[in-house]
This record gives C-alpha cells, structure tokens and sequence, in this order.
C-alpha cells in the first residue's frame, strides 16, 4: 500500500559482516513501504563512520565484528549522535550482555533467528522512541537482576580460564600473583553461582558475562 503524503520513511542502516544475513535483513524490509535501506557496513568502523554520514533512523547493529566490536560501535555512534536509535541483532541471548548493549545506548535487542517473524515491529516500536525486547529475553533480565556483577578484572580473569589458562599462566598474563588468581576466582564463583571453575565459564557464556566478540 502507498505511503500517504507526509509519512516518513524509516530509513534503515545495517551493520552485520555476513553478506548472506544482510541480504536476509534486505528481503524481509523491502517489501515495506515505509522503510528504507541507506547503507550497509561489515565492519564496526564503517558503521560508525556511515552513520555519521547518512545518519539512519534506525540501525541495525550486530555484536560481533572484525575490527570494532557491535558494544563499542553502539557508544561510539551514541556519543556522536546521542538520538541514535539502534537494534541489537545477535544470536546471544545472555542477559548481562542484553544488558551491557541497553547501558551502552541500544534501544531493542533481537535474536537472528527470530528476526523474520520480530524484525519490522521493532524496528518500528524503536522509530516511535519505544523500546524493544523479547519476552523471554526480559525475562532471563529480570531474572537476574539481583545477582551480583563481576569487577573488570574479575572478567578478565575468567575470559583468561574460558580459554584454557592455569592460574600459573593467567598470572603471568595479568602480573599477579596465583594467589591472587586464587582469590579472585573464590569471589567469582558464587557471585554467579557456581561450584567450580568449569562450571563458572560456562554460567559466565551462557549469561554473555565474557564473549568472544
């Protein structure tokens, strides 16, 4: 149906570096009168530099990225343009990392796979100045929203055991002692609620407390 006189188009940035799930995005939105793709970016960087160009209405911004990670992207582009209006799309539904794109400026968070169904909805709901998160997204939020948050070296710490790292290596890494490794690791553990180390990284992934973005 026709656009009536004086209705705006929402004109939409992508930024995700697959080419097959920008063309997945662009199937879903052309058929939508009142939306519009102005530019694509496959890098953090270029996000950030073609949203100072065009400057979109909506963004549609992936986490994980070459060179700029899609958190760091998100301040970036907020710092500049403070209105920004950006959607999270990801295949990570951890609720710290939910949450760490809402801090970061993020206005909706969408899971790639349910974007078909999910996708124009948001992206209107966020034009209109709403925010946008799935149900069962704000509910693994609210869930744990009481639990308590890990210092940035404590993350270190447990980013450097997700990789494999005795505490032997991991001091070495960080310049401390492995007694102190030690003693980060017994605050981690029930911080997050876990019984051991192994079990503590795969809390820390499944919540999107450590990524590799």
């Amino acid at each position: 149906m026709p656009l009536s006189t004086g209705d705006h188009v929402i004109r939409v940035l992508i930024v995700d570096d697959h080419q097959l799930l920008r063309e997945g995005i662009a199937s879903v939105l052309e058929n939508e009168p009142d939306m519009q793709i102005i530019a694509e970016a496959d890098t953090g960087r270029s996000a950030i530099e073609l949203h100072r160009k065009f400057k979109p209405d909506v963004t549609l911004m992936d986490l994980r990225m070459p060179d700029v990670n899609g958190l760091d992207a998100i301040t970036a582009i907020r710092k500049s343009s403070p209105t920004a209006r950006i959607i999270v799309i990801t295949t990570f539904a951890g609720d710290a990392l939910v949450v760490a794109a809402l801090r970061a400026g993020a206005a909706g968070y969408l899971l790639k796979n349910t974007l078909r169904d999910d996708l124009i909805e948001a992206i209107r709901i966020v034009h209109s100045g709403k925010r946008r998160i799935p149900p069962d997204v704000a509910t693994q939020v609210a869930e744990n929203a009481g639990s308590e948050t890990l210092t940035l070296r404590e993350i270190r710490v447990l980013e450097l055991v997700a990789a494999g790292h005795s505490n032997k290596m991991i001091a070495a890494k960080l310049n401390i002692s492995e007694n102190t490794v030690k003693a980060y690791m017994h605050n981690i553990l029930p911080k997050i609620g876990a019984h051991d180390r192994t079990h503590a990284v795969t809390i820390a992934i499944k919540r999107g407390i450590i990524l590799d973005l």
